[in-house]
């Protein structure tokens, strides 16, 4: 795979302005929706069962995260990820903080046999989706012992029929014939919360407008490390980057993709003989 692949989903999201569908964390609704806003797709945040059936029908892409569970809200996504599967809609799992507490383990259990397309989280995540690790610590990443992205994402994947990506100071992406990682990214960005469940939501654009998840995960995880990278540029601190990143999103053209993005192929075994 070449930066060419993918660069072309930017134009196609902007041009079909995909519906993407998002049950996802109360803290940050607002900030996922403009940045799919900024991106060129266009949101809808819809969690009550009574209406997620209609609206997933009606959807290109979903996105199911975690950040906030309640019993209610976990029975409307497992409803949502069934429908969207019988109708062959992509949809994306976030387990934010899966770790933390049996209600989020279970739930992200219930998800993963609903054939979630990409898994999008944090390598603590990730690695208590495998079962690397069940060492519950406070806060989002909810587990210990944390792995790096390139082992979290390749363990996991070697496991799940799903594309994973994994967001770290390298991000890594992973399904069980491919590897990449991606270098692009600035650490001002883990101060500003929510950032996470917006690449987890341009994951879902990306989908929407190509049949390759793999594909989809490189271009969304690509797109927002340079977008924070020309944040910073200009940003003074985290409050200052979260309004820059959305231009940032809105100003980005394909070019642009080309010319900064930093991949590199995995190093470990379990890359050998991967195409990239």
């Amino acid at each position: 795979m070449q930066i060419d692949d993918v660069a072309p989903y930017l134009n196609a999201v902007r041009e079909q302005r995909p519906l993407i569908h998002c049950i996802t964390n109360d803290v940050t609704q607002a900030i996922t929706a403009n940045a799919l806003l900024a991106l060129g797709a266009s949101p809808v945040m819809a969690r009550d069962a009574a209406e997620v059936e209609e609206v997933v029908r009606r959807a290109a892409a979903l996105v199911i995260n975690l950040g906030t569970p309640t019993p209610a809200r976990i029975d409307a996504s497992v409803k949502a990820a069934e429908v969207a599967r019988a109708l062959g809609i992509p949809w994306v799992l976030d387990p934010v903080g899966v770790g933390a507490s049996a209600l989020r383990r279970d739930a992200a259990a219930a998800l993963l046999t609903k054939g979630p397309a990409v898994i999008r989280g944090n390598a603590a995540e990730a690695a208590c989706l495998s079962g690397q690790t069940t060492t519950v610590v406070p806060g989002v990443d909810a587990v210990g012992a944390v792995p790096t992205a390139r082992d979290a994402a390749v363990d996991l994947a070697a496991v799940r029929d799903s594309v994973v990506a994994v967001t770290a100071a390298r991000d890594c992406i992973a399904d069980r014939t491919r590897a990449l990682e991606i270098d692009n990214g600035v650490v001002m960005m883990t101060r500003v919360t929510g950032l996470g469940c917006c690449t987890t939501a341009l994951v879902a654009a990306f989908l929407a407008v190509s049949e390759d998840a793999f594909g989809a995960a490189v271009a969304a995880l690509t797109i927002m490390g340079i977008a924070g990278e020309r944040a910073a540029g200009t940003a003074r601190g985290p409050g200052s980057l979260e309004p820059a990143l959305l231009d940032s999103l809105y100003d980005i053209g394909p070019a642009d993709l080309v010319r900064e993005a930093r991949w590199h192929p995995l190093s470990t075994p379990a890359a050998e003989g991967v195409a990239l």
